[in-house]
C-alpha cells in the first residue's frame, strides 16, 4: 500500500455470499441501505467521496461539519443513509443523490437528512491503520467519534450469534447483515471473502439496456449483467413514465440494438447506451433468469455499468 494515494481510496468490497452462521472468529453488523462513502475528516473540514470517488458534499451539504464530531483528523468508511420510520430508505437516498439544484437539495435536505454510519476508520493524524485487524480497528473507531446525532453514529457490532442476529433483522423487515472476520485487514479496492453479505431481501444492481412502452404510464426496463466482459440479458423491471428517474433514462443516446442477441418479446424496445445503472429487489430468480416479483429501487450514480458482474 506504498503508493496508496490517501486522499482518494477506493473501498475494500465484500466478496461473498452465504446463508447466516455463527463462528466466534466473525463479527456480525446491519447491511445498511444506503450507498458506500470513504470520509476525509481533517481540522477544518470534511470532504465526502462516494464509490466513484465523486465528493458529495455539494448534494449532501448537512454533512459538512462531521470534522467537528471526531477527536482527531481522520478516515473513516461508511455509508450514508437517508431513515423513515426509523429504517433505511434506499429510494428516498436514490432520489438525493441524482438532485442537482441547489434550492432543492436545501429543501429536500429538511425532509429527508442524510446521516453517515461508520463502520471502518483507515487512518488517524496521517497514521495508515488498514495493516491492523478488523477489531483494532474498531476499538479506535469508537474513541474517534465524540458523540453520535443525526449526522453521524457508528454501526453496532454484535460479538457472536450471527443466525440470531439475522433472525433479528429479518424480522425488522432490514437488509441483512454483514458477517467480518475478525483479524481481517483492509485492502483498498479489493473483493474480500473475509467479509461476508448474509441478505434477507434479494437484490441486484443492472445495466439500463433500453425500455419497452406497456402502457400510458408504465414502461419496462430492459436489464442487462455483464458475464466474462460481456454484456447479457438479465430480464425486465416495471418503471412508471413520469418520473425523474424514467426521463434520465430517456434522456440517453439512442442505439440501433443491444450488445447481446435480442430475446423474444424484446422487438419492440427502445434500446440506449448501457451506461445507467439501477438496483432491483426481487423475491427469486426463475428457472428461466428471470425474477419473480422485481421491484424497481432506483438508479445509482455510485456505480459504473461494467461494475454490474453476474453473480449467479
Amino acid at each position: 500500500m506504498a503508493g496508496l494515494d490517501m486522499r482518494s481510496i477506493d473501498p475494500m468490497l465484500i466478496g461473498a455470499t452465504s446463508e447466516a452462521f455463527d463462528d466466534p472468529a466473525w463479527l456480525y453488523e446491519l447491511k445498511l441501505d444506503g450507498e458506500r462513502a470513504i470520509v476525509y475528516l481533517e481540522k477544518d473540514g470534511t470532504e465526502l467521496k462516494n464509490k466513484r470517488n465523486k465528493k458529495m458534499l455539494p448534494v449532501f451539504p448537512e454533512l459538512k461539519n462531521l470534522h467537528e464530531m471526531v477527536k482527531e483528523p481522520c478516515i473513516l468508511d461508511g455509508e450514508y443513509v437517508v431513515m423513515t420510520d426509523g429504517k433505511p430508505d434506499f429510494a428516498a437516498l436514490q432520489r438525493r443523490s441524482l438532485m442537482s439544484n441547489p434550492f432543492r437539495i436545501e429543501l429536500t435536505a429538511r425532509k429527508y437528512p442524510v446521516s453517515f454510519v461508520a463502520f471502518d476508520v483507515l487512518a488517524v493524524n496521517g497514521e495508515r491503520l488498514m495493516d491492523r485487524p478488523l477489531t483494532k480497528r474498531k476499538e479506535i473507531l469508537a474513541e474517534l467519534i465524540r458523540n453520535e446525532n443525526d449526522q453521524i453514529a457508528l454501526s453496532r457490532v454484535v460479538e457472536q450469534g450471527g443466525c440470531a442476529f439475522y433472525e433479528l433483522a429479518k424480522a425488522a423487515g432490514l437488509e441483512g447483515i454483514v458477517a467480518k472476520k475478525r483479524t481481517s485487514l483492509y485492502y483498498p479496492g479489493k473483493r474480500t471473502k473475509e467479509w461476508i453479505k448474509i441478505k434477507n431481501m434479494k437484490d441486484d444492481d443492472f445495466v439500463v439496456c433500453g425500455w419497452i412502452d406497456k402502457a400510458e404510464h408504465v414502461s419496462s426496463l430492459v436489464l442487462g449483467q455483464y458475464r466474462d466482459g460481456q454484456l447479457v440479458y438479465k430480464g425486465h423491471v416495471t418503471l412508471g413514465v413520469r418520473g425523474d428517474n424514467f426521463r434520465r433514462i430517456r434522456s440517453m443516446e439512442q442505439v440501433e440494438k443491444p450488445s447481446f442477441d435480442i430475446p423474444k418479446g424484446n422487438e419492440g424496445a427502445i434500446w440506449i447506451r448501457p451506461e445507467i445503472v439501477c438496483t432491483v429487489s426481487y423475491m427469486e430468480r426463475t428457472e428461466a433468469g428471470g425474477f419473480r416479483h422485481p421491484v424497481f429501487k432506483g438508479l445509482r450514480d455510485d456505480k459504473t455499468a461494467n461494475e454490474c458482474v453476474e453473480t449467479n
